[in-house]
């Protein structure tokens, strides 16, 4: 690995495959009948979409770029999600029988171009989720944003007014952001989808709850926790041979199956600290500034002798104060030429990553024994390549 320049990501292919099968015999188990979407948004890297199609994954995707995205490499299972549809995709993907969950009254108001009688279409639920799970939320007491909600009755005003223009409602669509990524969430969401069902008099055809599962952590819930305690509250009112469950995973696959390479390239010393710079960024690994940790290794290289430093700060290539990862405290100083290696940094980095001051880097895959590169680091070439007009 120390002859691949850095910085640059590298994906782990057999972990991948494991996680995958491991998804499926939790769903296998548990359910039985279900379809694996996965998430566009968390990493649409090419290879990366490319890998979960040929495994037997929809695209789940939520905006018309992506949509196009993924018939561009040739997915037609899609599941089509959230606020940023065109009204073209839309009537498309309804009409080519994919996924299709309505979060916004537009989309219903283009539903008067299908043919009645002939269509159906997934409904977003918002319910109440802090009210059942206080302070596992991601947005508190402030509530969420997304889909019809259920308790004010405007999710039943929506599927009485898709219902009155011929369309079928085929779904519900029930995915929340959490904070904790708990069961406890996900049999929330299984009471939700019972009780709407129960209320509405609904004959659905899938039961979609969404992602947000941890993935590629011991430490943490497993996928047959989160599927047994989903199906157990489910098998009240469905049963599996009728009624698929839909997941979205994204983070629970690709995140802790991608590494970020980096090397000690100079060290400041100052009166304040020590700062060790390194040809990696935050900006490529936590482009929304957010976490406070990374999983990760730092290789000392060479023989030089070392003195033990209290206090280190590991920072970035970016002209930014605030482009610094991590502080080592007690150690052996590091050199340039030194390596650190950040792990399970798959999910909303490499395609959230700015481009700000250097472009993207390049992208491996490990595959057994063998490496291949899959993405050469971007140059000048490529950042003008779209661009109209005089570049002199």
């Amino acid at each position: 690995m120390n002859c691949l320049q850095t910085p640059y990501f590298l994906i782990n292919k057999d972990f991948l495959d494991d996680e995958l099968l491991k998804l499926k015999n939790a769903l296998q188990s548990s359910w039985g009948n279900y379809i694996i979407g996965y998430s566009y948004k968390t990493n649409a890297f090419p290879w990366v979409i490319n890998y979960f199609k040929k495994n037997g994954c929809y695209a789940e995707v939520v905006s018309d770029d992506e949509y196009n995205l993924a018939k561009s490499i040739g997915a037609n299972k899609i599941i089509y999600n959230g606020i940023a549809k065109s009204k073209e995709t839309f009537i498309e993907a309804v009409k080519n029988n994919s996924i299709v969950n309505i979060d916004s009254e537009y989309e219903i108001d283009w539903l008067d171009e299908l043919e009645k009688g002939r269509y159906s279409v997934g409904i977003r639920v918002n319910f109440d989720l802090e009210s059942k799970c206080p302070g596992q939320t991601q947005c508190g007491e402030d509530g969420e944003r997304f889909g019809f909600c259920y308790e004010n009755g405007e999710l039943k005003r929506a599927i009485d007014k898709i219902q009155a223009k011929g369309i079928k409602i085929s779904g519900l669509h029930l995915h929340k952001s959490s904070k904790t990524r708990l069961p406890d969430i996900y049999k929330a969401i299984a009471d939700a989808a019972v009780e709407i069902t129960d209320k509405y008099e609904l004959n659905l055809d899938y039961v979609d709850i969404g992602g947000g599962f941890f993935g590629g952590l011991a430490s943490k819930p497993q996928f047959i926790e989160y599927f047994s305690t989903v199906s157990a509250i489910l098998r009240r009112n469905f049963n599996p041979k009728k009624t698929v469950l839909v997941v979205e995973p994204g983070m629970a696959l690709i995140g802790a199956a991608v590494d970020y390479y980096t090397t000690v390239k100079d060290v400041k010393k100052t009166i304040r600290n020590m700062f060790v710079v390194t040809d990696g960024s935050r900006t490529q690994i936590d482009p929304l500034m957010t976490k406070s940790s990374y999983f990760k290794d730092i290789v000392r290289n060479g023989n030089e002798k070392r003195t033990e430093l209290n206090r280190q700060i590991i920072c970035g290539f970016t002209c930014m104060e605030h482009d610094r990862m991590f502080e080592v405290k007690n150690e052996q100083e590091l050199l340039p030429n030194d390596q650190i290696i950040y792990h399970k940094v798959g999910a909303y980095t490499m395609c959230l990553s700015p481009l700000f001051i250097k472009w993207f880097p390049s992208v491996y895959v490990k595959d057994g024994p063998k490496i291949s590169k899959v993405r050469d680091k971007w140059t000048d070439i490529e950042y003008k390549s779209r661009t109209i007009g005089d570049e002199k």
